[in-house]
């Protein structure tokens, strides 16, 4: 155990206490999705993801890869645990961006409940472009800060509770979370739904995602975009070889040259505002 937090804390650069603490929590939480990005190379690959202790270990700490919410939130859990944080494991459905349809579509999102002084934090390093830097309260319905946007929780149907964030003003959905404790095997079926099938957004498109205290940083595609604190905004739009590199020099990955055709078919997107 002690080597494994050893080669974590080495990973994302942390040198602070190891006490359970809201302190550590909320250094944790700001360093961990600065140096291990979202990225989902694997299905996109039609290539397994593996969540077992040892793989995920060796992916994103040993590899120095990265991983989406399973792997990321599975492995913040058993660092908090190894710390001595009391932990549970809860489920999402997401609503970024999805519009209406999104309450149509199944829980495929872990995050994780951490509970401090007999208060419970959400804590999540795994939700790409619009990821949490800091725990935000359970138990407050108001506006929180965090070093990006300002987030909010609000009660929803079926004792549920909806994530909100804020965004040029105005307050956008990012997930609804179930009250539901989940279980290892409740996140493999729902790992195992967002690798392999077939409408499942991961198969299709090229999304990975960095978040320092600069800037978010998330590609889609071929379409760079790099977001201040302040709401500022750059877009750009790159080919097979911008790709490469923006994934080592700005996502800190280990391209492997079996990602290039993938990377080929993102470079040839077309995007309408791209074409104005």
């Amino acid at each position: 155990m002690q080597h494994f937090l050893e080669s974590y804390c080495a990973r994302v650069g942390y040198t602070g206490e190891r006490a359970p603490t809201l302190g550590t929590l909320r250094a944790l939480q700001q360093l961990h999705p600065a140096t291990i990005p979202f990225e989902a190379m694997d299905p996109l690959l039609h290539q397994p993801v593996d969540l077992s202790p040892q793989a995920v270990d060796a992916k994103l700490i040993a590899g120095r890869r990265g991983g989406y919410c399973f792997e990321q939130n599975s492995l913040f859990k058993r660092v908090l645990e190894a710390l001595g944080f009391s932990v549970e494991g809860l489920i999402a459905q997401v609503r970024w961006q999805l519009g209406p349809e999104a309450t149509l579509r199944p829980r495929t999102h872990m995050v994780l409940r951490v509970t401090i002084d007999g208060t419970p934090w959400l804590a999540d390093v795994g939700f790409g472009s619009c990821v949490l830097t800091a725990p935000v309260r359970f138990d407050l319905a108001g506006p929180q800060d965090t070093p990006h946007e300002r987030f909010r929780l609000s009660p929803a149907a079926g004792n549920e509770q909806l994530l909100e964030v804020e965004i040029g003003g105005d307050w956008q959905p990012v997930y609804q979370i179930s009250p539901a404790l989940q279980t290892v095997g409740d996140y493999e079926m729902a790992n195992y739904f967002t690798a392999t099938h077939p409408d499942s957004h991961f198969r299709h498109k090229l999304i990975v995602a960095r978040t320092t205290p600069q800037a978010r940083h998330a590609l889609l595609q071929n379409r760079l975009t790099i977001r201040a604190p302040d709401g500022s905004a750059t877009r750009s739009y790159l080919d097979a070889d911008g790709l490469e590199q923006a994934l080592r020099d700005v996502f800190l990955l280990p391209v492997a040259p079996a990602w290039r055709p993938v990377l080929a078919a993102a470079a040839a997107t077309v995007w309408e505002e791209a074409a104005r």
